[in-house]
């Protein structure tokens, strides 16, 4: 095929993805330089927000920091925290672990229950006010190289390319956006930001990335179960020692309730479905009795980065700087990022004003690795650098006295711990287990009422896909999935991915099996490319605008 030749427009910085971290680049550069710095942001929902899927109890330093006056300005953190409630579950009862014996960084005391969804599309109106451009349904889907090596820039808005990615009739080639600097704040596991670790070995002096799957739901409940304000966790049934993980749950606004649920992805049992592990934990009388009679609106699910302090990577590189989760800022046992994520795009925004002003351009902005290493975020994820390591090696109630003394001695000793920085091990694709070593686990029947088969539940992610473009989940190798994963691991991208997209399939009884990737229904959380055991699925951006429409997630 000939070369491609693009249009290209440039910017003073382009930021690729309109989540908290972006968003408040966006606004930082314009509080800071107005009219005098261009900024672009670039978004693959068809709306911000449309791909946000966070808990979320919202921190609001980060918020604060940004935008002082931000009530004022109406942004939608319309419910405080008034209770948190902390529970360790067995399959027919609970026990509230007191609040007392918490360290006080658990406390969410000032914090908000908010929809992400929400506060991005609210700060996004920040942002146009002062002059960003922002672009949704744009997809990102390469990156521009200097002559020196660096990044210049991104292509963004593809469309029209056929199943077998030759150009279609209606084929756009998309744009180069290219700036003096490129921000990537995709998310967790974002595709440019891997591809750009990869070339720089960003990560070749920090420990691997650990990950969660979370699964979503929003209920409308019966008036007199709402308790506006009130968090509860629980940590225990039904995972028990099968994997580590807890749920939450969260009392928002317009009788509405917030339950989620994480898995993380270290499991070894590849019989493990965390998806049905969410179905049963909702049939608990605890969760039951606030449920029933109520019904579901909503469902979304997304990885979730755990690794924490240790695993942030290096964050800056030619032209450009990883911001939020796609380095992976999230306080694990807070359940929290959303500040952190805020906090980086501010810093960001920051370094590369003074270089712009220093006409400076492509190179590394190494005045944000030296904030985010020493300044809050580094306050906020140094302390709790030990819990997720210590729950992977000591299990629920072994990680949970060890990882509580931990953060209560780093309280008190500034940021020092008891064990040093302890190191994570293996990958979670390398930590699954053979198959033929651990028991099937056998799930109840979803009722249709408080639980729900997955291809229902995905209706209400409202997620789309454009049938005819290629699929968008790559296969390194076409056969490992029945020749590698089926017989050595029962092939489980049948059960870790939260939306059906994978499975294995025989057209008759006595036939050979078949892999079948159902891209249609995939919710953009990343999980196959993060569990499969191979290494083999490469998750990369569909056309812009598909996946998930989250409404207020």
């Amino acid at each position: 095929m000939s070369e491609i030749t693009r249009e290209s427009m440039e910017y003073d910085v382009v930021i690729v993805g309109a989540g908290p971290a972006g968003l408040s680049a966006a606004i930082r550069l314009k509080q800071l330089g107005g009219d005098d710095v261009s900024v672009v942001v670039l978004e693959k929902g068809a709306e911000v927000g449309a791909h946000i899927l966070s808990g979320a109890v919202l921190d609001p330093s980060g918020l604060t920091a940004l935008i002082p006056d931000w009530k004022e300005k109406g942004a939608p953190l319309n419910v405080p925290v008034t209770e948190d409630r902390f529970l360790l579950m067995g399959e027919h009862g609970e026990l509230r672990i007191p609040n007392w014996p918490m360290p006080p960084l658990m406390d969410n005391h000032g914090n908000y229950i908010v929809s992400m969804g929400n506060v991005c599309r609210w700060m996004a109106e920040q942002a146009e006010a002062l002059g960003v451009e922002i672009f949704p349904g744009m997809s990102c889907s390469e990156l521009v190289y200097g002559e020196n090596g660096e990044v210049r820039g991104v292509v963004a808005g593809e469309f029209g390319r056929l199943s077998d990615g030759t150009p279609g009739p209606n084929y756009e080639p998309g744009m180069e956006l290219l700036g003096k600097y490129v921000f990537l704040a995709e998310g967790v596991r974002g595709s440019l930001s891997k591809q750009v670790i990869a070339r720089y070995g960003l990560d070749a002096n920090s420990d691997v990335q650990k990950y969660g799957i979370g699964m979503k739901e929003i209920w409308e409940i019966r008036p007199e179960n709402h308790k506006p304000g009130q968090v509860t966790h629980t940590m225990g049934w039904p995972l028990g020692k099968n994997a580590g993980g807890g749920s939450f749950m969260y009392h928002a606004e317009n009788n509405q309730v917030y339950i989620g649920f994480v898995v993380h992805l270290n499991y070894e049992n590849p019989h493990l479905f965390p998806y049905m592990e969410f179905q049963r934990f909702k049939h608990h009388p605890a969760i039951a009795s606030v449920l029933e009679g109520g019904k579901r609106i909503a469902y979304g699910a997304r990885a979730i980065s755990e690794g924490g302090w240790q695993s942030l990577p290096k964050l800056t590189f030619p032209g450009g700087a990883l911001l939020g989760c796609s380095a992976g800022m999230v306080n694990l046992p807070r359940i929290k990022g959303n500040h952190n994520a805020m906090l980086s795009g501010k810093a960001a925004a920051e370094a590369a004003f003074e270089a712009l002003r220093a006409g400076r351009a492509s190179d590394e902005l190494t005045a944000y690795e030296e904030e985010v290493r020493t300044g809050p975020i580094a306050r906020d994820l140094k302390p709790v650098r030990n819990v997720k390591p210590l729950w992977s090696r000591y299990g629920l109630l072994g990680g949970l006295a060890l990882g509580g003394l931990d953060m209560w001695f780093a309280t008190l000793a500034r940021g020092r711990t008891l064990f040093g920085t302890l190191r994570h091990g293996k990958t979670d694709a390398a930590a699954t287990g053979r198959a033929d070593r651990f028991e099937r686990i056998e799930y109840p029947k979803p009722d249709g009422k408080l639980s729900f088969d997955r291809l229902t539940n995905v209706a209400y992610s409202f997620t789309n896909h454009e049938e005819s473009q290629p699929c968008h989940l790559k296969l390194k190798d076409p056969d490992i999935p029945i020749r590698w994963n089926l017989p050595k691991y029962d092939e489980p991208a049948q059960r870790y991915c939260p939306a059906g997209v994978y499975e294995v399939v025989r057209d008759a009884p006595d036939a050979e099996p078949r892999f079948v990737i159902n891209f249609q229904n995939c919710v953009h959380c990343k999980t196959c490319d993060i569990k499969d055991p191979a290494q083999n699925i490469e998750w990369t951006t569909p056309q812009g605008g598909d996946g998930p429409n989250y409404p207020n997630m």
